[in-house]
């Protein structure tokens, strides 16, 4: 146990220091290009709109290929490993130029669509032609992230975010600021150096990648054996974001119609709320890991161990987080406004919240080991009532119907958050209870 224990947190740590790297890279990106002006960050939210929705394609597939080369790992199957690994690259190079083609050809009218203003859609685009054309940077890193965390080695893609950071922080300050008589690209330079400073780190993963498990060598430009499971895990995860993006989508626009001071506190208390996601997304990407190797190493007594430790462990930095958010959140509205209305929304919102931390882990690390499983469709089902019954439905109940504004919104979420949280536990409970039941699902051998 006390190994198992040591493992955890030695897969988790690196992961959410990642995380809080990655969150760092936005900040500063948005730092830099603010000193262009609105109009230069609008083009920048503008293009990552776009950005996040493709983004939902290449995590979905790291999530398909993750699952087979863990087991594959687990097994001590090199072959297999190295067969998931070809596949699920050949696969994102497949995805990727599809959208590029679609870029190229469709980018002008994706633009307008979600833009609108020509004014805001003519500086977007020249940030769209250098960073979400060439889209199979962010694709590839994604994948290549997932595949060697599955692995077990979630140190190298922190490193590799460290690094990034630091290349995207200089080339910030060269291509948008300028130095000596260079004096900048602007929205262009931003969109170079992030560029630029994802395709190093490609490089980089895509190198020790290959140091560790040699994939390229007999490289097949085809596809073979698993590719059809591969795919029937990714479409359900796929499915999944992009029911919660659209769904997003439509329920921000109902806090919109509540009134603007709603949205800014909404949004406010949401970007403070993504740091209590951080232990969550670490401990998820160690549950996810582990139970894929137990699964290939046939130790099925383990499973239920790392899905309820994973959680504990998890739950306990929510918790200390939450406690923050409850004793503090006036002090973090006040970070970000200083109008007292918004101040007082975001600070309600988060004391909700801060109450459903355990709740909130579960959503992400009990789904995480679900989807170690195989059993990826039941958290589908489970987001997409979440999202569009629960959220939209209360919203416009609890919102719009009965006044109750902002504070309506975030008791949709909090009771959204409580139906998923318990039915996940609950699943995972249910599926890991009866070793021999797991040993006849994977293993095709009689339950006693």
């Amino acid at each position: 146990m006390e190994r198992m224990q040591q493992k955890i947190v030695s897969l988790a740590l690196p992961s959410i220091i990642e995380n809080i790297l990655q969150i760092t890279l936005s900040t500063v990106d948005i730092y830099f290009v603010a000193s262009l002006g609105s109009i230069a960050i609008s083009a920048v939210g503008l293009n990552t709109l776009i950005s996040n929705l493709y983004l939902t394609f290449f995590i979905a597939l790291g999530t398909g290929i993750s699952i087979l080369t863990a087991r594959g790992e687990g097994e001590k199957n090199p072959a297999k490993v190295k067969q998931n690994i070809q596949n699920g690259l050949l696969l994102t190079f497949c995805i990727s130029l599809g959208f590029f083609a679609m870029n190229v050809v469709f980018g002008d009218q994706i633009l307008h669509l979600i833009g609108k203003k020509t004014n805001l859609v003519e500086v977007a685009q020249i940030y769209f032609n250098v960073v979400i054309i060439p889209i199979a940077t962010l694709s590839f890193m994604t994948v290549l992230s997932s595949i060697l965390k599955s692995l077990g080695d979630t140190r190298t893609p922190m490193f590799t975010v460290l690094v990034i950071n630091l290349i995207n922080i200089l080339l910030d300050y060269i291509l948008i600021v300028g130095i000596g008589s260079f004096k900048g690209w602007g929205i262009l330079g931003a969109g170079i150096a992030t560029t630029a400073s994802r395709l190093i780190g490609c490089i980089i993963l895509f190198v020790i990648l290959n140091r560790k498990t040699q994939f390229l060598r007999g490289f097949r430009f085809h596809f073979s054996g698993s590719i059809k499971e591969m795919v029937g895990y990714a479409l359900p995860v796929g499915l999944e974001k992009i029911s919660m993006r659209i769904g997003q989508l439509v329920y921000g626009g109902l806090i919109i119609s509540i009134g603007i001071k709603h949205y800014a506190a909404h949004n406010i208390a949401g970007t403070i709320e993504a740091y209590s996601y951080l232990p969550a997304m670490g401990f998820g990407v160690t549950a996810f890991t582990m139970i894929g190797h137990a699964i290939g190493e046939r130790n099925f007594q383990d499973i239920r161990k790392i899905g309820r430790l994973t959680y504990k462990y998890s739950t306990i930095f929510m918790v200390g987080i939450g406690a923050v958010f409850f004793i503090f959140a006036p002090q973090l509205a006040d970070i970000f406004t200083d109008d007292p209305e918004i101040i007082h929304l975001v600070s309600t919102v988060l004391r909700i919240i801060a109450l459903f931390q355990p709740l909130l882990c579960s959503t992400q690390v009990i789904a995480s080991s679900l989807q170690a499983l195989g059993d990826v469709k039941y958290p589908f089902y489970l987001t997409t009532i979440g999202i569009w019954v629960i959220r939209i439905l209360g919203t416009i109940i609890l919102g719009q119907k009965m006044g109750l504004g902002l504070i309506g919104v975030w008791i949709s979420y909090a009771i959204d958050i409580t139906f998923r949280g318990s039915l996940l536990w609950i699943r995972f409970n249910k599926k890991t209870k009866n070793i021999s039941v797991l040993r006849k699902e994977y293993l095709n051998e009689p339950s006693k």
